[in-house]
């Protein structure tokens, strides 16, 4: 009887495709694709799959790691913003910090919802299913939740813990008070530029090779320069001011985390990654037939 369930639980999880119903794997090979975009959208759409039908445990575990992880940044931006003369070049300098939790969470292979925006889209996209879409809320719902409990619990241990001096976290308050000047349209707007520089991270990952690193570490440091707000790093630095009792519950919900997440989930998969697909499609639709003459090739001998 527990073997059915088992069997049941994990047909439940299971990604419907094209491929699926056809018996068929998705096909990454660049030389059978009609473009190097189609071949990383298919590399992108495999990893999707794979994190929408993980266990619902496993995700939000590492979802609560990442949020965990992702204080690293408000840490990091603190001290330098604490440590560093007022200055213009300072300015440059202390949003380094900004892209630590970043490289931590992403080269661990942490759950991080804005990633999520892009990765298990794409199978959606390709076939917006019933049970694809349940599968993706199921993933959004528990990495978000995840990542809020983990940046909860890095702001709390920040204020309680005896670990910093009171200039960085007079800096921390700094900070998260930055966040706070913009109005909840401008939260948005942000959100949705910070949502798609993201995702073309996540995009550019597949081609990077041994600059994975540079490449997480450029387009977040474009984040920070553009003071742009983001759910996760951005809940660090608000929840830091909830706790400590600077500002009220309310305002960290509105005009923070909603208008935020929305700009996100725009900027991520309405923007950029319909964009992408729609590409794609574009490409496969109008592939050429493997039996059509390739333009060069010799003719056939005269009979």
């Amino acid at each position: 009887m527990s073997d059915e369930k088992l069997s049941s639980d994990k047909d439940e999880l299971k990604v419907e495709s094209d491929e699926q119903h056809q018996g068929k794997e998705i096909e990454i090979n660049e030389k059978n694709l009609p473009s190097k975009a189609a071949a990383i959208h298919e590399i992108i759409r495999v990893e999707g799959e794979k994190e929408l039908e993980r266990d619902s445990f496993a995700l939000l575990w590492s979802a609560v790691a990442a949020g965990l992880s992702m204080g690293a940044s408000l840490i990091a931006k603190g001290i330098f913003h604490a440590k560093l003369p007022d200055t213009a070049a300072s300015f440059l300098l202390e949003n380094i910090g900004y892209t630590f939790g970043f490289i931590i969470v992403i080269m661990a292979r942490q759950q991080l919802f804005t990633e999520n925006t892009v990765t298990p889209v794409l199978p959606i996209m390709q076939k917006p299913s019933r049970q694809n879409f349940i599968l993706l809320f199921r993933l959004w719902g528990l990495v978000l939740l995840g990542n809020l409990v983990g940046t909860g619990i890095a702001a709390y241990s920040f204020i309680h813990m005896p670990v910093f001096d009171d200039a960085t976290r007079a800096a921390f308050v700094s900070i998260g008070q930055s966040v706070m000047d913009n109005s909840s349209g401008e939260m948005f707007a942000n959100g949705i530029f910070s949502g798609w520089i993201i995702a073309t991270m996540v995009w550019m990952m597949p081609s990077a090779g041994g600059a994975k690193i540079w490449v997480i570490f450029l387009m977040t440091y474009l984040v920070a320069l553009c003071d742009l707000t983001h759910i996760v790093v951005g809940s660090v630095e608000i929840f830091y001011l909830v706790f400590n009792g600077s500002l009220p519950w309310q305002q960290f919900i509105y005009p923070f985390a909603i208008p935020t997440l929305a700009g996100n989930i725009i900027g991520g998969t309405f923007i950029f990654a319909l964009i992408s697909h729609a590409q794609i499609r574009s490409d496969m639709t109008h592939q050429p037939k493997k039996n059509h003459r390739v333009e060069g090739s010799s003719p056939p001998p005269d009979k």
